[in-house]
């Protein structure tokens, strides 16, 4: 399969992850957009790793072709994933206290 697949496919998952965290006021559906931009991300660098003609020359006598970038891909996953857990538990919090995820309402913590 051609690249431009998989660089079309990123680039609408990353634009709708921003859309979706420019335009919404929930928090939850701002994290989940978040994880969508990041997976777009994982995405790219998978591909290209995969689809580098001159990585995959060095790497295909050691049978080790493109693993570098998905070993990062790797890392980001887990990093994210200690990013939404920290994330839910405030907002589980939030909604404990004002019973509302709107972001909105975060402008009133300033004070």
């Amino acid at each position: 399969m051609s690249i431009q697949y998989y660089v079309a496919l990123a680039a609408c998952l990353f634009c709708i992850g921003v859309a979706g965290v420019l335009t919404r006021r929930n928090a939850i559906i701002i994290f989940m957009c978040i994880e969508l931009m990041l997976n777009a991300v994982n995405l790219m660098l998978v591909a290209f790793s995969k689809m580098s003609p001159a990585v995959a020359a060095v790497n295909s006598s050691m049978g080790a072709a493109g693993t570098d970038a998905q070993l990062f891909v790797f890392f980001i996953m887990v990093v994210a994933a200690a990013e939404v857990s920290v994330g839910l538990a405030i907002i589980v919090m939030m909604y404990r206290n004002i019973h509302s995820v709107d972001i909105n309402f975060l402008n009133r913590l300033k004070n």
